[in-house]
């Protein structure tokens, strides 16, 4: 950018404040899926059963916010849902 190209530098500006909003998007569903995590392996199923909606619900807003793609997504969602059924049905039985 030696020559102060104005395009290049509406890019440049355009490009931080994508960048700041995709880092924003990308550390809530980064804190969600950690809470959750955490719930799982702590067996925690009444806190489980609170976070997998919430959780679900941020992940869907970074796929519309286009932070992450629908495929990655859709595998985090199952592969927490899943961990969460798991849990609640050991639970289940583990107190009937």
């Amino acid at each position: 950018m030696a020559k102060r190209i104005k395009s290049g530098l509406k890019r440049k500006r355009q490009n931080e404040v994508r960048r700041l909003r995709n880092r924003a998007v990308r550390t809530r569903v980064r804190n969600a899926v950690k809470a959750l995590r955490q719930a799982l392996t702590s067996g925690e199923a009444k806190t489980v059963k609170e976070l997998l909606p919430r959780t679900v619900s941020v992940i869907d807003v970074g796929v519309r916010k286009g932070v992450f793609h629908k495929n990655t997504a859709a595998r985090l969602k199952s592969r927490l849902t899943s961990q969460a059924a798991a849990l609640l049905k050991g639970q289940a039985a583990h107190g009937a």
